[in-house]
């Protein structure tokens, strides 16, 4: 709002393929976000806004900037591309916007944001925003903003008291196993399952599919297509749990959140409180499940430090035994979603018809099994030879499979 507020109050035109306030952020999904967040806050006013990221086509993102901007929010890398072609500059920018500081500044973003600070114009106004900000990260902030102030809302270290919070202690090979025998609770109506990484979560969530659970993965390897896809299937209900990884869950934004599973945990003992944080909201309970295996309990101890208490432990064996002893029962799936979770995949375009029960093997030579040049023949309906193929074809086609005069098992297709 203060933002805008300036903005409005200081109305100074617009140059060409530049903004005045620039948002920086993280992925897609938070960028879109903010955007519409911009675009709701100054709903009646003049203010120009875009927002810029990759996986989708930069035409139109050229032509939103190209006369000139108010607030721009973007995603690094593409923000970097359309700079380097020559279609975005950052020489009359006034504000500078980094969301989710502590992210953005961590190993796999601190390149790109050094090499738009360096874009940056030596007077300016900054802003870090993040839900958490260890120390060590602060310490580095620092080194890009002049004399800054820090202003912290809420302890980081404090998570939401209405927050039912369990351990289990499971190996690595027990974690999936255990998932799935607590999903099968109804209680889990939506559930966020948070994974160390991109493979992880893809691992997860095809297991979870197997089992008959509806789920989506979400991190950065996922196109914008399949991202969105995953975020309203969550919203809507249609998706009942979403792996993500931390990276990819900031600027997620979901209601009614009634699980969070720490399928991994936290390197940074912060995460798991900004993890956590994603149930019991607007005054509803929530329940925070974490899976801790050997090489995993110097974060936990962290993160007991951090939250200044030990997180109850709970038994994983007798919850995996109820999955081992009837291994045919699925986790449950709330009736709403229980059509779409059993109904059978529809295939469109193929042109074939479902094959009949198996019977004895056709006469005659396999297509696939011959060799040679010479050109074979096919039994026709009314029991004579009849040729078929390009010359240097091999093998007969089995009764029952011509169709419509497509030559659907031809060598040549």
């Amino acid at each position: 709002m203060p933002i805008l507020q300036k903005l409005i109050s200081t109305n100074q035109g617009h140059n060409p393929k530049t903004a005045r306030v620039l948002v920086l952020v993280p992925t897609r999904e938070l960028a879109i976000q903010v955007r519409d967040s911009f675009a709701v806050y100054g709903k009646h006013t003049a203010v120009r806004i875009a927002c810029i990221y990759g996986g989708v086509g930069q035409a139109p993102q050229v032509n939103a900037i190209a006369h000139g901007l108010d607030v721009l929010v973007a995603t690094p890398g593409r923000l970097l591309d359309l700079i380097g072609q020559g279609l975005l500059h950052l020489k009359g920018l006034e504000i500078f916007v980094l969301d989710e500081a502590d992210r953005m500044l961590d190993m796999g973003f601190i390149h790109d944001i050094k090499r738009v600070v360096a874009l940056l114009p030596k007077t300016r106004h900054s802003l870090f925003f993040s839900a958490t900000m260890p120390d060590d990260i602060a310490r580095l902030s620092s080194t890009i903003l002049h004399k800054p102030v820090r202003v912290e809302v809420t302890p980081a270290s404090t998570p939401i008291e209405r927050i039912e919070q369990k351990l289990y202690m499971a190996e690595k090979a027990d974690k999936m196993p255990l998932l799935r025998a607590l999903l099968q609770d109804a209680s889990v109506t939506k559930a966020l399952v948070f994974s160390r990484t991109k493979h992880g979560a893809n691992r997860i969530c095809e297991h979870l599919q197997k089992a008959g659970i509806p789920s989506a993965a979400i991190h950065g390897n996922k196109s914008q297509t399949r991202r969105i896809e995953a975020m309203n299937g969550i919203a809507d209900g249609t998706i009942r749990v979403l792996v993500a990884t931390d990276i990819a869950a900031r600027g997620i934004d979901v209601d009614g959140v009634s699980h969070v599973f720490n399928y991994d945990l936290p390197e940074i003992s912060e995460t798991y409180v900004h993890r956590i944080g994603r149930t019991a909201r607007a005054g509803s309970d929530g329940i925070a499940i974490s899976f801790c295996s050997m090489d995993e309990r110097v974060d936990l101890r962290g993160i007991e430090r951090l939250i200044n208490r030990a997180i109850p432990r709970a038994d994983a064996k007798p919850v995996i035994d109820s999955l081992v002893s009837n291994p045919t029962v699925k986790a449950y799936v709330p009736p709403h979603l229980q059509a779409a979770a059993t109904a059978p995949a529809i295939r469109y375009g193929t042109g074939k018809k479902k094959r009949g029960p198996a019977g004895p093997r056709p006469t005659g030579t396999h297509m696939s099994g011959t060799s040679g040049g010479q050109r074979q023949s096919s039994p026709s309906r009314s029991g004579a030879p009849k040729p078929f193929g390009k010359s240097g074809g091999s093998g007969q086609r089995p009764q029952g499979r011509f169709s419509s005069g497509r030559q659907s098992d031809s060598p040549n297709r």
